[in-house]
């Protein structure tokens, strides 16, 4: 049995990218108590191969999300969640962040390596919250949900996530910077004539514009 007011860190992350972020753990019951069967994976058979490590993460952070449902008063279901339990969900997460945000009164607002600590709160950081969304997005449709009713679909949610992802990065003085994508190279044929009148195909590659 594990304090309830104990959660690791999602970490940084983009869900595009797929990569491992260490995930929330779910330790929501009404913040009193709860089974410590839902932190141990799932005991598979030898025969079984094991899950991949996103795939882990995905399955803990549903059930997290799905306790999280069970908590609230009255309970709610999961054909019954909208996009606004899930930016509830996002910012009751941020009471166990690790990411210093400073507020806009702070003396160290803006600046990437403050010289001192502060009273300004911890946060999810941005990466955390996308690569979460992104987990929770698939497994809501790998769980039976519709896609045209994937609340962590929502335009609300991209939204949400956008401000939280701009106002980080001015508190912390860090920018955030798109991925550029690469250019692919197009094939272009280019006709000649030989000598001796035969035609022959020239192939160039050019980047595109």
């Amino acid at each position: 049995m594990m304090s309830s007011d104990k959660i690791r860190e999602v970490g940084e992350g983009s869900s595009s990218s797929g990569g491992a972020i260490n995930t929330i753990a779910p330790l929501l019951n009404n913040h009193h108590r709860q089974s410590s069967s839902l932190l141990a994976p799932t005991p598979t058979p030898a025969s079984t191969p094991q899950l991949s490590r996103y795939e882990s993460q995905k399955r803990r952070d549903w059930n997290t999300f799905g306790q999280y449902l069970k908590n609230q008063r009255p309970p709610v279901s999961l054909p019954q969640c909208n996009y606004n339990h899930v930016l509830d969900f996002l910012r009751y997460l941020d009471q166990f962040g690790k990411t210093k945000v400073h507020l806009h009164g702070c003396l160290f607002f803006g600046q990437p390596e403050p010289p001192g600590p502060c009273t300004c709160p911890l946060r999810q950081a941005w990466g955390s919250l996308d690569a979460l969304i992104g987990r929770l997005r698939a497994a809501y449709e790998e769980n039976g949900g519709l896609q045209e009713t994937n609340p962590f679909a929502s335009g609300a949610i991209r939204v949400y996530l956008r401000e939280v992802r701009d106002s980080q990065a001015k508190a912390r003085g860090i920018p955030y910077k798109k991925k550029k994508k690469k250019k692919r190279p197009n094939l272009q044929i280019k006709a000649s004539n030989n000598n001796d009148g035969a035609t022959s195909a020239n192939f160039q590659l050019q980047s595109a514009t």
